[in-house]
């Protein structure tokens, strides 16, 4: 039997708890999503209040709620702050395919982190949701998340062009994908 959506999957890591988000953890989410380089390349403006935060569990829970995605927030084991989220939105059933997305504080940025997460979410897909295909869709200046997205074996499949209005422009998105076959 496949993954439900009944109850959130917690999941655990070396460095981190890879939980749901709930309203306590705010304060950490207002910090990370009001910080321009977090959300430079991400279809979100620059968090100005608390209400914000408010707003992006509330979304979580949503997607959760609707089947169509999950979005974990990733908790430092060590200091019990949420330091960035990772996560699958676009579940198309009966295709079995999904999207990744996720992002970091910049203080956490180059140390491996985000591959020890997402190499957790993936098994995830894989092994419980029954899925076929991950897919990654990336900003090509955004060079370090392409980087990650290759450490973690995802192919380059092309590029959707001028594929999203974003921040008042048309950006073109770099489709990546991991099949379950080459996992």
């Amino acid at each position: 039997m496949g993954f439900e959506f009944i109850d959130f999957p917690k999941l655990e890591t070396e460095r981190f708890i890879l939980r749901k988000g709930i309203v306590e953890d705010c304060q950490d989410l207002f910090e990370l999503y009001a910080d321009e380089n977090v959300v430079k390349y991400m279809p979100l403006k620059v968090f100005d209040s608390m209400a914000d935060a408010l707003d992006e569990v509330n979304w979580y829970d949503k997607i959760f709620k609707e089947q169509i995605g999950l979005r974990w927030v990733i908790e430092d084991a060590k200091s019990q702050k949420v330091i960035g989220t990772c996560g699958y939105l676009n579940y198309e059933k009966q295709h079995n395919r999904i999207e990744i997305g996720y992002d970091l504080r910049p203080d956490y940025w180059g140390k491996g982190l985000m591959k020890e997460a997402l190499s957790e979410i993936i098994h995830f897909a894989f092994t419980s949701m029954g899925i076929n295909k991950i897919e990654a869709k990336i900003e090509p200046e955004n060079t370090s998340s392409i980087r990650l997205v290759e450490k973690l074996n995802f192919s380059k499949e092309g590029v959707l062009r001028q594929h999203e209005f974003e921040k008042g422009k048309y950006v073109d998105l770099v489709i990546f994908s991991l099949l379950k076959s080459e996992y």
